[in-house]
Parts: structure tokens; C-alpha cells; sequence
């Protein structure tokens, strides 16, 4: 009997979650930060896209064709559900990688993106990968890559291999996946309370076994308990793409751009000295003790003149996502804790505070009386983007064509959240994107939908839904899916929700 699996956890389905450095449209503002040329967006792929949220939400929010694969029909199955309801046109399969990179009718790429799978897959689907990225990625195209790397790993290395050897020599038959985790997890902690010398040479390994004792058990059979599993130092995974001509950008995570938050001065004075730019890469992951990297690569990549490069700055778009007294001027960065500068965020956030979209050379011109200038309203800019409170956004023009689809998607979604706990995005076609919007905003949201004008009656309606759910619950006085017990307190959720999100959502043309 074939393996399809090729040793791949399949028993229980990946997470619903949203990656939002998948978005194309994020490339744009990384990209000339770091001085090159961004890509035009007609064409994207993703490899190995799970339930598939993150690829329908930005075809839906987007003019951009999209395809995809991944290998585990449930999860394809639901991916192709919620691409037919849109209606954008991404077209998605089960295929394995080999087959689907194999295929003649697909287009060449402006973009490919693989979110966490390259740590999870064999040699032999790297390689697979590798020269479809060779083939099917275009001059000047972009490759999204995350996947786990060293040094932030090296502890951790030997105490997962146990894990996965215990789940499959020890792990009961039948059991499944999550009793076999569990397992794995119990013993663990046994062994670490009889205090070997692995652990008290790496004292913070008790500490990930707790935090991970608290994760989703979804989240765990894919982070950890494939046969395959590596984390990848900098140098090894530039090595594995050099064929495809590709060489690295920068972070697509825009904090990692900011110096100051991330290196000590004598880290940023021994980077500087030196001189080759992938090195330094490597020793960066050192000072900072790496896990996880979220790199663009460019197939071709081209510099841009400090002229070109402040002109195309100057057109970005962005959009803020938060309310304004939301958003802390605090930011983590390796370094930990960090405090911005007021006297550039408060007015930055001023400036964005009725959440329409504006370019950064509007910004400059608006807070040029208040001493700001380009270079401070780019890094702000980048920022807040690392922490989710500003987006990039769409020319206005081709913001109504994609009304249409994100209307027919969201729609689903806020029917799916009467039952569904874990759908937590809604598609934004001003961002091109996911939004976070909670599960009870998105069934307030479905109370307005179906006529109900007032906080009370949405939360009336969001009680009887969740009262048909467990009845046996409520009568027994219990909360229900986490909400209190009462429509008065739903009331005051609905409150806040009118109002400070849905001014938001209306000007990100969600409602």
C-alpha cells in the first residue's frame, strides 16, 4: 500500500490560521526598504497552503491568479469550498509536490510563497521545490520562504527527537496522534524531573515543554511530530536555492529591519565589518539565537538609485487596522522590550487615525511641520507593520473590483462562525488581505447582515445561537464557547464592537 503521506502527520487537519507575510502585496514596502526593485503581482503560487485561508483571502481581496497545492484532501476539500464561494479564480489541489510542480498547463510567477513547510518535507521534496522554483518563478519574481533555523533551535533538536521516538515506539496503537503527543509530553516531564545533564546543560528546555503542554495539539502533530523535521541554518538554505538563481532579499518581517530593537552596539559594529552580505546573515542569526526566519528572495534582484528608491517609497499606501488608542508605542524585538519614540508615533498615528489609506509621501507632507521626515515615516511605517496595526493598501481603482469577492467570502465565513471557533479573518479588499476579526464580531456582524440595527439585538442574536449550541450548558448556568452567561454582558461586547471595530471594518470595506 503507498504511503501518501510520505511521512507527513495526516491524521489530524493543520490550524486555521492566517500568515499574513503570505500576502504578495507585503513584498512591496520589505522590498524597497532594502532598496530593490519590487515585482509586478499578476501571478502567485502557494506550496503546501494547509485549510487554505491564507491564499483564499488574498485571491479574494486581490487581482492576483493564484494556485496552490496540498497534499491532504480534507484540507484541500475545504480550501476549494471556501475558492468556489469567492468566486477569484484560485485554483487548488491535493496534489503531491512532485506531481503538481511537474505540471505543464501551470503559469510562470510573480510570487511563491511556503509558510513553515520547507522544515517538514524530505530532501527529495526540496529538491522538487527547487527546481520548479528554477523553472516556473519569473525574472525579477519573489519567493516567501519561512522554515526553522539555527541557532534558536539547537537545544531543542535532540529533546524533539525523543518526542517524536517515544509517539512512535512507545505511543499506544490506535491511540492517535494527540493521545501519542500527550504521551510523549507526560514522559518528557518525567524525564526532565529526574534532572539529567541535557538538562541542566540547556535549562530552558522545561520551559518550552510547558509552553508546549499548553498549544494546540493540532499545532504540535505538524510542528514537531513529522518524520521529517530540520531546522536549516542561513548558509545551508542559501546553499539549496542557489540553483534556482535565487538570491536573498531581506526579512519579510519589517521589525527585523530595525537595528536598534534587535542588536547591542557592539553586535551592530561587528555586522557592519563584515563584508559579505550572506555571512553577516549567519552571524546575525547568532546574535540574535534565530528560530524562525521569515525571508524574500529574488530571482534577479535589482538595486534601485536613492533617487528611484525615496520616489517609489513615497507612493506606498498604508492603511491603519487598529484603533488608534490601541496600539502600544511598545514593540519586542530580540533585545526585548522596547519603547518608541512619541514624538514620531503619536503624530504618525494621528495622521492614519480615520483608517483611509494614505501613501507615506502624504505623511511626509502632513507631519513635516511636526519635524518628521521620509526616513522616520518609512521606519514607523515598517514598525507597525511588524506588529499588525498598519497594513500596506491597494490603489483605489482596483479596490471596488474586488468588492465583490471578499463580500462572497466573508459572508461564508461569518455563517461558518455560528459553529465554527477558529475562523478568525476576514478578507479586506483594501489591504489585499486577512483581518482579524474575532468570532463573536464576526457574528455580530451576521446579526446586522440579517437586519438586526442595534447592539442589544446582535446580542440577543449571538445568545440564541450560542444557547441552541448547549442548551444543557446554559441550563446548568455554564458559560458556553467562552462567553458569559448573559445577554447583558454580550450587549457590552456588541457596544464596543459598534462602537470601535466597526467604523474600522467599514472603511477596510469588510462591512
Amino acid at each position: 500500500m503507498t504511503d501518501w503521506t510520505a511521512g507527513y502527520v495526516a491524521d489530524v487537519g493543520y490550524t486555521y490560521g492566517y500568515y499574513p507575510e503570505l500576502n504578495p502585496l507585503r513584498t512591496r514596502l520589505a522590498l524597497l526598504n532594502a532598496g530593490l526593485v519590487p515585482p509586478p503581482l499578476h501571478t502567485a503560487c502557494e506550496l503546501g497552503f494547509g485549510q487554505g485561508l491564507s491564499v483564499n483571502l488574498h485571491a479574494a481581496g486581490s487581482a492576483i491568479q493564484w494556485h496552490g497545492t496540498d497534499f491532504n484532501p480534507a484540507q484541500a476539500g475545504f480550501a476549494q469550498e471556501l475558492a468556489q464561494v469567492a468566486s477569484a479564480g484560485a485554483h487548488l489541489t491535493d496534489e503531491a509536490f512532485a506531481e503538481f510542480c511537474a505540471r505543464d498547463d501551470l503559469p510562470d510567477f510573480d510570487y511563491i510563497g511556503l509558510h513553515g513547510i520547507w522544515s517538514w518535507i524530505s530532501d527529495a521534496n526540496r529538491a522538487v521545490i527547487v527546481d520548479f522554483l528554477r523553472r516556473k518563478l519569473k525574472v525579477g519574481g519573489v519567493l516567501y520562504i519561512s522554515y526553522n533555523t539555527q541557532p534558536g533551535w539547537a537545544a531543542m533538536v535532540p529533546m524533539r527527537d525523543l518526542l517524536t521516538e517515544h509517539a512512535e515506539v512507545l505511543g499506544a496503537d490506535g491511540a492517535g496522534i494527540v493521545n501519542r503527543i500527550d504521551s510523549a509530553l507526560a514522559f518528557a516531564e518525567q524525564l526532565l524531573a529526574a534532572q539529567p545533564t541535557y538538562a541542566r546543560a540547556n535549562p530552558q528546555i522545561a520551559e518550552r515543554i510547558r509552553k508546549m503542554k499548553e498549544q494546540n495539539r493540532h499545532y504540535l502533530a505538524h510542528e514537531y511530530f513529522n518524520r521529517d523535521w530540520q531546522p536549516m541554518g542561513f548558509a545551508r538554505m542559501a546553499d539549496w536555492l542557489a540553483p534556482a538563481k535565487l538570491q536573498w532579499a531581506c526579512s519579510a518581517h519589517t521589525l527585523d529591519a530595525i537595528d536598534a530593537v534587535n542588536l547591542t552596539a557592539d553586535q551592530q559594529k561587528l555586522l557592519n565589518g563584515i563584508p559579505d552580505p550572506m555571512f553577516r546573515q549567519t552571524v546575525r542569526d547568532f546574535c540574535v539565537n534565530q528560530q524562525f526566519r521569515r525571508d524574500y528572495w529574488v530571482k534577479g534582484a535589482r538595486r534601485l538609485s536613492t533617487l528611484e528608491q525615496a520616489e517609489a517609497v513615497r507612493l506606498q499606501r498604508v492603511v491603519l487596522v487598529k484603533p488608534q488608542t490601541d496600539v502600544s508605542l511598545k514593540v519586542n524585538g530580540s533585545l526585548g522590550e522596547a519603547t518608541l519614540q512619541e514624538n514620531v508615533y503619536r503624530p504618525f498615528l494621528a495622521q492614519l487615525a480615520d483608517h483611509r489609506p494614505q501613501t507615506l509621501g502624504q505623511l511626509e507632507k502632513a507631519l513635516k511641520d511636526q519635524g518628521l521626515n521620509l526616513a522616520q515615516v518609512l521606519q514607523a511605517a515598517l514598525v507597525l507593520s511588524a506588529t499588525g496595526a498598519l497594513l500596506p493598501a491597494r490603489e483605489e481603482a482596483a479596490i471596488g473590483k474586488a468588492r465583490k469577492h471578499t463580500d462572497r467570502l466573508n459572508s461564508h465565513l461569518i455563517h461558518k462562525a455560528r459553529s465554527h471557533t477558529d475562523l478568525g479573518h476576514l478578507a479586506s479588499p483594501v489591504t489585499g488581505g486577512g483581518i482579524h476579526v474575532p468570532r463573536f464580531h464576526q457574528l455580530f456582524m451576521l446579526a446586522r447582515s440579517q437586519g438586526h440595527k442595534q447592539p442589544q439585538e446582535w446580542a440577543r442574536f449571538v445568545w440564541d445561537i450560542l444557547s441552541q449550541q448547549g442548551q444543557r450548558l446554559v441550563k446548568e448556568g455554564k458559560p458556553v464557547e467562552g462567553a458569559e452567561a448573559n445577554v447583558a454582558e454580550l450587549t457590552e461586547q456588541a457596544q464596543g464592537f459598534a462602537d470601535q471595530q466597526l467604523p474600522i471594518l467599514k472603511a477596510l470595506q469588510i462591512v
